[in-house]
């Protein structure tokens, strides 16, 4: 009767599985730090906010922020600083409609990672207000290059939870006010058309320095 004679890929397996233990699981932990900043009532000058600022711009990718928001908006300016710190932010901005929060407290709620509504809430949009001086060609020259620069804002910060008409009926005068069942549904909207889950910030750059190099 014939002998099997084991080949060298058999020898090779054989030795293989006397040599593997399974699988080795390593683990690292993080430490997850949360921070709580309540914005309520009025929005005021910006020397008010510079912790929240500070905060944003030094935390890591591991931090969590949650901006609670119940203001009828104020200081332009001291809005747009806000968004554009918790939009260069490594952490996770988590912005919660707990009331209202209409004008600039309404773009600021857009600007989080992540957007949470609690029930009986409100939106409101509207166009900026304001107070001109000087000669009427300054004003006139004023005027215009606010005008466009609003546009550009209302563009960046409220699409596509704002449709581009909406955004226009605004730019003309009109206010938007919404409720929460409304809001959910715009989101829910936005989360189905959502393409892949942005990558870190910090990644991201990397990844693009690599690919120059």
């Amino acid at each position: 009767m014939p002998r099997h004679s084991p080949g060298r890929d058999e020898e090779l397996l054989a030795d293989d599985s006397a040599l593997f233990h399974g699988m080795t699981r390593y683990e690292q932990r993080l430490p997850v730090r949360q921070v709580s900043y309540y914005l309520c009532g009025e929005i005021r000058e910006p020397e008010y906010y510079t912790e929240l600022f500070y905060t944003l711009r030094t935390a890591g990718e591991t931090d969590l922020i949650y901006l609670h928001l119940n203001s009828s908006g104020g200081d332009f300016n001291t809005g747009l600083q806000i968004i554009n710190n918790v939009r260069s932010s490594n952490a996770r901005v988590v912005t919660i409609l707990e009331a209202r929060a209409y004008s600039m407290a309404a773009l600021i709620f857009l600007s989080g990672d992540e957007l949470i509504v609690h029930d009986n809430c409100q939106l409101m949009f509207h166009i900026y207000s304001g107070i001109f001086a000087g000669k009427g060609n300054e004003q006139q020259a004023e005027v215009m290059a606010v005008g466009n620069w609003f546009a550009k804002v209302m563009s960046r910060l409220c699409s596509p939870f704002l449709t581009d008409n909406e955004i226009k009926n605004i730019l003309k005068g009109s206010d938007l006010w919404m409720d929460s069942d409304d809001i959910r549904h715009r989101l829910q909207r936005m989360q189905h058309a959502k393409p892949a889950p942005r990558r870190p910030r910090k990644k991201v750059a990397a990844a693009a320095q690599a690919a120059g190099e």
